[in-house]
């Protein structure tokens, strides 16, 4: 996941209310119960100490999606009476929470808003294909191409005149799949898309399928259910899983393999919250590994103003010189230097279990250099 939008919540000092809230939901009582939630979530921050300014941004803004469809639900994140930063989630949150804490809690964004994959759903028959851009947030109209018109359906006939007939139908599908191929590899290209996704007659997806770019052959899926069916939504929500699933593996086989010392003793991956702390203060981080669950991912550390301030005890802050600090939960102190250097965060609890969870303790991470 990028962190980068990330930054707003670190250019000022805390302590911050977070709060992620269900809009799945979608009934004629939806206005009513989102204004009790409101309400319930100030309750809840004003009870751990919040500011009543605080408490009023976040009923506010809750308040303000009463009437809301978005899919999933929302991520507020408010200090000083403000709300910083409201990003949509891609996965509603199992339940309505709020926290007040010297940093935002932004690590469940990593599974509720992280790895969303994007992906182009290619309705695909002999006259053209239309495109449409699918994510966890919805989807839109992305075009589509329009081929030869005529003619285009075959006969089941044996005489020759109709033979002859059937090969010019051929030869009008054959150059309609490759300019279908062509304007879905320029669909991806400008949509970044993750994921492209064929839908239509097995023969129609295949001969697209191998007239696409050999660098798009891994990104592709061929739906087993066609326009139309109550299924298709099914298809592309398990694909999109996939991706989810294949992407954590791939970078958990990286962190597995890194972490073995090379000859000269020199790893490529560490684990545990000291070696993590030592390797955000010296920025090494490239990309951090989180399996919300494991017991570090709630340790306890220490924080000062800046991100390079970061220690597992109190007195190794002070020790670097820095006089104010505060007590701040690992993995969230951490994903806060990830977002100082650049570095990147990924949720792996969807990849597949290994003999020994890992990372060990739920955090790891990639270095840029050992």
């Amino acid at each position: 996941m990028d962190l980068a939008f990330l930054h707003p919540l670190y250019e000022h000092p805390g302590p911050w209310a977070s709060v992620y809230v269900d809009t799945s939901r979608h009934t004629e009582d939806t206005p009513h119960e989102r204004e009790l939630t409101a309400r319930a979530m100030a309750r809840d921050l004003a009870e751990q100490g919040a500011d009543e300014a605080t408490c009023r941004a976040v009923q506010s803004a809750i308040e303000d999606l009463r009437h809301s469809s978005e899919p999933h639900g929302r991520a507020l994140f408010a200090r000083a009476g403000e709300v910083v930063l409201d990003p949509p989630l891609a996965r509603a949150p199992q339940r309505d929470w709020a926290q007040w804490a010297s940093l935002p809690r932004a690590t469940p964004l990593l599974e509720l808003a992280g790895e969303d994959p994007v992906c182009v759903v290619a309705y695909v028959d002999r006259k053209g294909a239309d495109f449409e851009l699918r994510s966890g947030l919805g989807s839109a109209d992305a075009g589509g191409v329009t081929g030869r018109q005529w003619p285009v359906h075959r006969t089941s006939s044996v005489d020759w005149s109709e033979r002859h007939f059937q090969l010019r139908v051929e030869n009008t599908w054959e150059p309609n799949a490759a300019e279908i191929a062509d304007a879905l590899a320029v669909c991806q290209e400008d949509t970044r898309a993750d994921l492209l996704i064929l839908v239509g007659d097995d023969r129609e997806r295949r001969s697209v399928h191998e007239r696409l770019p050999q660098r798009l052959h891994d990104l592709v899926v061929e739906a087993p259910h066609g326009t139309g069916s109550r299924l298709l939504d099914d298809d592309v929500e398990k694909a999109r899983a996939e991706h989810v699933r294949l992407r954590a593996a791939a970078e958990l086989d990286r962190f597995l393999a890194a972490r073995t010392p090379d000859a000269e003793g020199h790893a490529g991956a560490v684990e545990g919250v000291p070696a993590l702390v030592e390797a955000a203060r010296e920025h090494r981080i490239d990309e951090l590994l989180i399996r919300p669950d494991g017991p570090d991912a709630h340790r306890e550390v220490w924080i000062g103003e800046d991100p390079d301030q970061l220690a597992v005890r109190r007195t190794d802050l002070k020790a670097l010189g820095e006089q104010h600090s505060w007590p701040a939960r690992a993995d969230d102190a951490l994903i806060r230097s990830a977002v100082a250097s650049d570095a990147a965060a990924l949720s792996v609890t969807a990849a597949p279990a290994t003999e020994q969870e890992a990372p060990v303790g739920g955090l790891g991470a990639l270095l840029r250099w050992a």
